[in-house]
């Protein structure tokens, strides 16, 4: 049996929050509605719901290159208040870029019968290009939503999205 799974990927205060560690822009702010629209379309049609957290210790080797954010136990880590996390959804907290990584992600995607992943979130350049790359090792058809997802600048965003494209074999829709 064929199924779809919806990766909302770190839609979390220090990205999300203006004052957060690591705000990800305006634009950031701006795909909420349309992450809000994704996941009730795909809880409609039966889609596994799978929220991807940055879940970071206080001395993660990811801070030499970023200020510390996503702190296990801060309010930084913790979902945006205008995104809903049902008791049914899957929780995957990530210590890196791809969701994969250390993670259980592709038990769950395995388990439930899943062949096409759809993707928002942030950054569309890191950890979403990141995913979206090991989904294309793992044989996983990708759909990148464009306007559900955001970067820092407006050019990682446009190429990440040309790479996902062009590279990862990733369908880029609205």
């Amino acid at each position: 049996m064929s199924r779809k799974a919806l990766l909302v990927v770190d839609m979390l205060n220090d990205f999300l929050d203006p004052d957060g560690a690591l705000y990800c822009g305006d634009a950031s702010r701006e795909i909420i509605p349309h992450i809000r629209e994704l996941i009730e379309s795909h809880r409609r049609d039966g889609s596994i719901i799978i929220f991807v957290t940055d879940s970071h210790e206080a001395d993660d080797k990811e801070f030499g290159m970023f200020p510390p954010h996503c702190v296990v136990g801060t309010s930084g880590s913790e979902m945006i208040s205008e995104i809903e996390v049902r008791p049914e959804d899957y929780l995957v907290r990530k210590t890196r870029y791809s969701a994969f990584y250390g993670t259980e992600l592709e038990d769950i995607l395995r388990r439930e019968g899943v062949d096409e992943v759809h993707l928002s979130g942030v950054c569309t350049s890191i950890c979403v290009m990141d995913t979206t790359s090991d989904l294309w090792n793992r044989d996983f058809k990708a759909v990148v939503h464009q306007k559900s997802v955001a970067d820092l600048t407006t050019e990682a965003h446009e190429f990440a999205l040309k790479r996902m494209r062009d590279i990862l074999g990733a369908s880029i829709e609205d």
